[in-house]
């Protein structure tokens, strides 16, 4: 107990409680409010596309599927709404993953990306593009899958061997994540190097991350990884906080820091995993979603965690729009959107870390 504190009277204590209380409101309502625009940022995304339909036909559809007409149940069940909700669950998946990303490595550049597991995971689907397996049960597309996931989850093996390295610190750590970018990007341009005309079709489009793979098994599967990792997340908030202010302060309230991020990089790795695995190369939403959601709420892990996941996932899905009106009658691959508006927040986070050292 310092000295300010000892001093206090209770008037001086009642009017910091009341104080508090109001700045917890305050950042529940932001929350709220975020979760607002991402209602309305899914039915604009619902109603932008070439088929013309309005919203009104399209919450009819989504009510009353007998309502509309056979083509019009098949652009909305499976097409509009596997394809809004996917950019939803990529975009919180991949922001709540840099969310802790930089908590962890206390590190403000920090994204999943970094840790390479979106290039391993790029590699596995490269390879599995380049040359497909034949496997009576299951189908080329869902080896992509598969080996996307696959080589994402062996980063992470690679990166927890890095960790348990005796002196291997953050710094080195993401470092390692670099130098593993770099080679799984090296290995992947060798193999569009050599790819016929289609497959090398095939190997960019997939790199360049696209919603338009979204179908309702993968949405299945992607909202049970986020509906068991975020409680987890939110259980290791008050601890992420901590760590925030440092190590050693972490450790004086008795928190393993080791084992804290030990447990968030296999949080971190299977959201980006599965998220890359389903839709591609998607960046800078890992990156931007968390710095916008804590110029909003601040360091407190309880409220930026949630709150990355809801911007991470308003800015995929206002992204989503956009593919949709950039150029008329085409679906621009998300990912370019995603890197247009990503690279100048990015230049900019540089320019201001610089001036603050």
């Amino acid at each position: 107990m310092n000295s300010h504190v000892q001093g206090a009277t209770p008037l001086d204590l009642e009017r910091a409680a009341l104080g508090y209380r109001r700045l917890l409101a305050r950042r529940c309502a932001l929350v709220v409010m975020l979760g607002v625009l991402l209602v309305v940022s899914v039915l604009a995304d619902l109603a932008s596309g070439a088929s013309g339909m309005g919203l009104g036909q399209l919450l009819a559809g989504v009510f009353d599927p007998d309502s509309l007409s056979a083509t019009e149940r098949v652009i909305i069940w499976n097409v509009r709404l596997p394809y809004a909700l996917m950019a939803v669950l990529v975009g919180a998946a991949l922001s709540l993953a840099g969310a802790e990303m930089q908590a962890i490595l206390d590190n403000p550049l920090a994204s999943p990306f970094t840790l390479g597991v979106s290039s391993a995971a790029a590699l596995g689907a490269s390879l599995a593009i380049a040359y497909p397996l034949t496997i009576s049960w299951l189908a080329p597309s869902g080896q992509v899958t598969v080996a996307a996931f696959i080589f994402a989850c062996c980063s992470l093996l690679l990166l927890q061997a890095m960790a348990r390295l005796r002196g291997a610190g953050v710094e080195s750590l993401v470092l390692f994540g670099i130098a593993l970018v770099f080679s799984c990007n090296a290995l992947v341009s060798l193999l569009q190097l050599l790819a016929t005309e289609d497959v090398l079709q095939q190997l960019v489009f997939w790199t360049l991350g696209s919603l338009a793979r979204a179908n309702w098994e993968k949405l299945a599967i992607l909202a049970a990884v986020l509906a068991v990792v975020l409680p987890f997340s939110l259980r290791a908030a008050p601890s992420m906080t901590l760590l925030r202010m440092g190590e050693d302060r972490a450790r004086s309230f008795g928190v393993d820091a080791r084992r804290l991020r030990y447990a968030s990089l296999l949080r971190i790795s299977l959201l980006a995993a599965t998220a890359v695995a389903f839709v591609g190369t998607i960046g800078f939403v890992g990156l931007v979603g968390p710095h916008m959601a804590r110029l909003l709420v601040g360091e407190d892990q309880r409220f930026l965690l949630p709150a990355s996941a809801l911007v991470g996932a308003l800015l995929l899905s206002l992204s989503s729009i956009a593919s949709k009106l950039i150029l008329p009658g085409v679906i621009v691959p998300v990912g370019i959107v995603t890197a247009l508006v990503g690279v100048p927040v990015f230049v900019a986070l540089i320019f201001r870390r610089g001036r603050r050292l």
